[in-house]
């Protein structure tokens, strides 16, 4: 079993970082391997809606997206983090998340995933909030775990000193683990999720 660790601040051993290497502990101690995906500092171009990935599979940008969905497709989890911007997510995370679930959304369903984000002060239970959407819309089991999943810090070695954070973080990952074991014991025991209908209406029609 391996959990993919998106790390989506534009410094790769920043405070995020710091979050993201807790819960990969946690899960090591489990004996499920873990890789860390940083999205990088460079731009990162939105999605243009030129549906050109329902075709092929893939996004027409040639950037980090494409690789990555390729991971996830191999991946029994994820955990995305990022930094608290102005009460939200990393833009950049968000448009590398948009594109990756638009042009690869069958790479994530069913599988466990949680948002981690990392702040000075505030604004973290808002971008925890957007980042989930992403999981319950492609049928992903959501991690809880202690408290909310936060830690504060305006400097690594400050996210370090946030003891409680980082037990929650520690914790994410012990339940991950535990989610885990219990989907790949059902799958051993022949129990497979059925496939979900879907119906796309608009307001009228």
């Amino acid at each position: 079993m391996k959990v993919l660790l998106v790390n989506g601040s534009s410094r790769q051993n920043g405070c995020t970082g710091v979050a993201l290497a807790e819960i990969a502990r946690a899960l090591q101690e489990e004996g499920i391997d873990t890789e860390m995906f940083f999205i990088g500092n460079e731009a990162i171009p939105d999605c243009v809606a030129c549906r050109k990935c329902r075709e092929s599979g893939r996004c027409v940008f040639n950037d980090s997206v494409n690789p990555f969905v390729e991971k996830a497709k191999q991946a029994d989890g994820f955990v995305f983090g990022s930094p608290v911007y102005f009460a939200h997510p990393s833009a950049r995370l968000l448009t590398f998340m948009d594109r990756a679930f638009y042009s690869g959304g069958g790479a994530f369903v069913f599988k466990p995933a949680a948002a981690v984000l990392s702040a000075r002060r505030a604004g973290t239970t808002a971008s925890f909030d957007v980042i989930n959407k992403y999981f319950t819309i492609c049928s992903m089991p959501v991690v809880s775990s202690t408290y909310w999943n936060h830690v504060y810090g305006q400097q690594p070695e400050e996210v370090q000193e946030d003891k409680e954070g980082l037990m929650t973080m520690y914790n994410i990952g012990k339940n991950m683990a535990w989610m885990l074991k219990c989907i790949a014991l059902g799958k051993e025991n022949g129990l497979q999720h059925t496939e979900n209908p879907k119906v796309l209406t608009n307001f009228t029609r």
